[in-house]
């Protein structure tokens, strides 16, 4: 979803014939590539978007995720684990254009050795590896060549966040902030946002404001190398 949302694909139809998604590298990019490779189809429809009119926010213990109105979407989020190898995280920015595969494309999942162990322990994550997701323990990051951003991890929050918010449908104008959230605090916050007509409006995107969407003007030059 993230990579849809991040290269400008605002109509597909996705068909999987496993279980689930393929983890790959535990990033978007190799999404992204293909994306890009195979280029987008302009339609004869005009691109319309939900523009947030005023701030929705929820929380779940001290997790917080909350959409307030801007004019293009931006994002910043912040994270907090007890492992020095992650610690605290902050990171904002403009989604608009080519940010999403510039900076957040290829930021990987990552979890705690600790929970890979318990995860395991329940038949759950088979096919992870330390090649699909970096796995810190303590201020270790155990996966084979490090890190590819110093604030991996919350940049892959946010990369998650871009995911999660398109499950709107259409393309968001507004800012989000999350402070430790996760998918279904994302997705709470959709159906909050969308529970009073009151809080969004659904608008036609004149040329300057569909420009500044997320993906628009985006080519493969831009996507990161990835070691």
């Amino acid at each position: 979803m993230a990579a849809l949302v991040g290269c400008g694909v605002h109509n597909a139809t996705l068909e999987i014939d496993g279980p689930e998604v393929p983890i790959l590298d535990g990033s978007a990019v190799p999404f992204v590539t293909k994306i890009l490779a195979a280029g987008l189809t302009p339609q004869a429809a005009p691109v319309r978007a939900i523009r947030v009119l005023r701030p929705v926010e929820v929380a779940n213990g001290a997790a917080r995720a909350r959409l307030s109105p801007d004019d293009t979407l931006r994002i910043e989020f912040t994270i907090e684990f007890e492992d020095a190898a992650i610690g605290v995280q902050t990171k904002s920015l403009n989604m608009s254009n080519g940010s999403f595969v510039r900076e957040l494309s290829n930021s990987r999942t990552f979890c705690r050795k600790a929970d890979v162990e318990t995860m395991r322990a329940n038949g759950l994550a088979l096919g992870g590896t330390m090649e699909n997701a970096v796995v810190v323990d303590g201020d270790k990051v155990l996966s084979p060549g490090g890190l590819r951003h110093a604030d991996e991890a919350v940049r892959h929050k946010m990369l998650d966040a871009v995911g999660d918010l398109g499950l709107a449908g259409l393309p968001i104008l507004g800012f989000y902030q999350g402070m430790r959230a996760g998918h279904a605090l994302t997705n709470d916050l959709l159906h909050a946002l969308f529970s009073d007509q009151a809080n969004y409006r659904i608008v036609t995107c004149d040329v300057a404001t569909a420009a500044r969407l997320p993906g628009a003007g985006v080519h493969a030059g831009e996507i990161p190398r990835v070691a």
